[in-house]
């Protein structure tokens, strides 16, 4: 029954900032003109993901794993994780900006939330000219130079912005402040977690006229003052083959180019294998069995399946397990 590529229902997720690329881009079946993100494959309470597809159509990620445990996951990834699903996997569209925000590590997390903290990265698949991302601040600060810039309105001037561009990767550890900026269309890859503490929301106020909750006092003790530079990520791009873009602890994504028909051999992996179409067209085979991919899309290939052929004439996809 786990012999083909799962595809699941996107679960479409209106958002305050959320434009429309989502739907004319990527083919989200949306007519709504704000939806921010597509949950692409979810083990998040309340928004587990359902099977699109195949056999196993309308059986939800949260079933299949009590029913096929390690034999859908990993003998490994099932020990660690029992019956919930370790990633949380997104496309993202925001017309405007996000707010200035930050997310807890599992410590705080657990203590606060009964939930994993969220490390997360992102992949760019489109930006408007001139479109960036805030990652971290500009310089170390201390909690009192915070707290006056916060109290004062002039966050922002703390804070430090790239400009991106198609391609380009970041990767934001829990504690470093970030937001993605308006005209930026990605994808994300994260730990189980929809746990977030706004901290800047530029002012803005909802439908209702009220202003979205900020987290000042959650955030004060899960932000990391210190800036890093290590948040951009470089790989390589060689064609028809897998090069890592992010190693962590709780995820390994890589970058792999398809232009033809590779196999990909993940005997030595004790995992699930994910892939999203950034650009072009795929067709993704286990056993046989074959689903198509374009961008926008997602696959997951369960663990007992090791070897997976991809065919393309030219399509770039992320391909994601747990290490």
């Amino acid at each position: 029954m786990l012999n083909y590529p799962l595809r699941f229902e996107p679960i479409l997720k209106e958002k305050i900032w959320g434009g429309n690329k989502l739907r004319k881009v990527l083919h989200k079946n949306s007519e709504n003109e704000n939806i921010g993100e597509s949950w692409e494959i979810s083990g998040v309470e309340n928004n587990i993901s359902v099977v699109e597809n195949g056999l196993l159509k309308g059986s939800s990620l949260k079933g299949l794993l009590l029913k096929y445990k390690d034999k859908l996951v990993g003998e490994k990834v099932y020990q660690k994780f029992d019956s919930e699903f370790p990633l949380l996997i997104k496309f993202i569209d925001a017309k405007t900006d996000l707010s200035v925000q930050l997310h807890p590590d599992d410590k705080i997390a657990r203590n606060r939330h009964n939930s994993s903290g969220k490390t997360e990265m992102w992949y760019i698949l489109r930006a408007d000219e001139g479109a960036r991302i805030n990652i971290g601040f500009s310089r170390k600060i201390s909690k009192k130079e915070y707290l006056e810039h916060l109290e004062s309105g002039t966050i922002t001037k703390l804070l430090h912005f790239e400009e991106v561009k198609e391609g380009d990767a970041f990767f934001i550890e829990p504690g470093r402040v970030h937001a993605i900026g308006g005209g930026v269309l990605l994808a994300e890859v994260q730990q189980t977690s929809d746990v977030t503490y706004r901290i800047y929301d530029w002012d803005r106020v909802d439908e209702k006229g009220i202003p979205r909750e900020l987290h000042t006092e959650l955030a004060l003790d899960a932000i990391k003052f210190d800036q890093k530079s290590d948040f951009k990520l470089d790989f390589a791009r060689n064609l028809n083959q897998a090069s890592r873009i992010l190693e962590c602890k709780y995820f390994t994504t890589n970058f792999l180019p398809v232009a033809g028909t590779i196999t990909r051999d993940n005997t030595s992996l004790d995992s699930f294998v994910i892939y999203m179409c950034v650009k072009g067209l795929a067709e993704v085979s286990v056993n046989g069995n074959s689903e198509s991919i374009a961008m926008g899309q997602t696959l997951l290939i369960p663990a007992e399946n090791k070897k997976v052929n991809i065919s393309s004439e030219a399509a770039d996809l992320l391909e994601i397990y747990v290490s």
